[in-house]
């Protein structure tokens, strides 16, 4: 089964094929993809946070850690370029059921759901 893009949000940038950052080598927003199989209508959010190297250098002090885990890292903003490698991955995904595309899809985002617990009374 193929997974798809069904919509991208930033809640971060109102218009991402608009948007221009202040300085296009340091910046940071986080980017919301609304995911699942293809031709389906069910999905679910996979949160990738965009960042450049520098806003990493200056974000994190000396002695600091920052885990790299659904952070994608770009050198610059060029949206289509982000895109393309977002959208490259998830076409190389080919799944037999919804808990394999979690497992695929986690490597390069975070899921909503994970770590959910149902609340037990």
């Amino acid at each position: 089964m193929k997974i798809e893009i069904k919509s991208v949000h930033s809640p971060d940038i109102s218009n991402l094929k608009t948007f221009v950052p202040q300085d296009s080598m340091n910046f940071s927003f986080l980017l919301e993809l609304s995911l699942g199989f293809e031709g389906g209508k069910g999905s679910d959010i996979f949160g990738i946070v965009v960042c450049t190297p520098r806003w990493l250098e200056d974000n994190c002090k000396r002695g600091d850690v920052i885990f790299g885990r659904g952070k994608l890292i770009v050198y610059e903003y060029d949206v289509d370029l982000i895109f393309e490698r977002i959208s490259g991955y998830i076409d190389s995904c080919s799944v037999n059921n919804w808990d394999d595309a979690v497992e695929k899809l986690s490597k390069i985002g975070i899921w909503e759901f994970e770590n959910y617990r149902e609340y037990r009374k």
